[in-house]
């Protein structure tokens, strides 16, 4: 064995000589997402996009992993499962306080951000024939609200306890993924979905042109008082004919999407991948219609409840955002 083993280990360690010294270094980081057709999986794409593009100078490799998205992505952080998560900004509040899903963990004070990203208003899609034209109206009827592990789904929970409801006024409570909400009701099977997501999204023009679903707005007293009481709400609007047969504005209020990270993630990886993203921002906000009026420097501030990662903090110190 030591015969046919020494001509191969010899070629490796000559190869390994002429390479550069990034690429013999490689590191390799993921990033949890959501649904591969959502905008988390599009947006964690983006950034790994750019990140190989680069990796000859920082030598970090990025790979997107499809998850339950922002509970899931956040607990597999903690976990040491995952590098990097997206996750909703509600969520991220809720896990550094130990709140709502992770009440049982207690307060993670090992989590940091990295930066957020677009706006992800709360979406109620109904069937045109439901009779649905406020939440209130989702009563007896059969709804979605999100798979398990998702942001959607918790804060469909906060929403119903501030609108005086909860799952049991339901006709039928489903969790299916973001990918099969949109043919269960076109086949008939649910009446609505709740969504939170950044628009134009796939899983809303399926069913908006497919079957002439119909945006439901959000709004009332109740969504006053979330947004006054909590500094991660705030109001939103879903332009008219952004889908089919949808022409007019929809009112709703939302979150955005944020990059979470462990504080114990590498410095040099976190700085690597908030660089590449920045430096090619034309490019990063052009891979997807969601990231359009992304603003480099509103990015560094809003929707993060925790604190910058140090590798976050170099590169916007080096811009001077800080």
């Amino acid at each position: 064995m030591k015969h046919f083993l020494a001509p191969a280990l010899a070629a490796t360690a000559m190869l390994a000589s002429a390479m550069p010294a990034a690429a013999q270094q490689q590191q390799f980081v993921t990033i949890g997402t959501g649904g591969v057709t959502g905008v988390y999986y599009a947006a964690g794409g983006a950034i790994c996009r750019l990140m190989n593009e680069t990796r000859a100078d920082h030598g970090f490799r990025c790979s997107v992993e499809s998850t339950a998205a922002s509970v899931y992505n956040l607990n597999a952080i903690r976990q040491g499962e995952l590098d990097f998560g997206v996750t909703q900004s509600d969520v991220m509040y809720y896990a550094v306080n130990g709140e709502v899903d992770f009440a049982e963990q207690g307060p993670w004070d090992g989590m940091r951000a990295v930066f957020s990203l677009h706006p992800e208003p709360f979406t109620l899609v109904a069937r045109a024939d439901a009779g649905i034209e406020n939440f209130e109206d989702l009563a007896g009827k059969r709804v979605n609200i999100g798979a398990p592990g998702s942001g959607t789904q918790t804060s469909m929970d906060i929403i119903l306890d501030g609108v005086g409801m909860s799952r049991d006024d339901f006709a039928l409570t489903s969790e299916l993924r973001p990918d099969e909400h949109g043919p269960a009701l076109c086949d008939n099977q649910i009446d609505a979905f709740f969504y939170g997501v950044g628009h134009p999204s796939a899983n809303i023009a399926d069913p908006t042109t497919t079957c002439g679903a119909q945006l439901v707005s959000i709004q009332g007293d109740f969504v006053d008082t979330l947004v006054d009481e909590n500094p991660y709400y705030a109001y939103a609007t879903i332009p008219g004919g952004t889908y089919s047969n949808n022409p007019e504005d929809t009112q709703t209020f939302g979150v955005l999407a944020a990059l979470a990270v462990s504080e114990d993630t590498s410095e040099d990886a976190v700085y690597a991948l908030v660089k590449a993203v920045f430096d090619n921002f034309d490019a990063f906000k052009a891979l997807h219609p969601a990231f359009g009026n992304l603003q480099e420097q509103n990015m560094v501030v809003d929707g993060l409840s925790a604190p910058l990662h140090p590798g976050a903090e170099r590169y916007y110190n080096e811009r001077g955002w800080l």
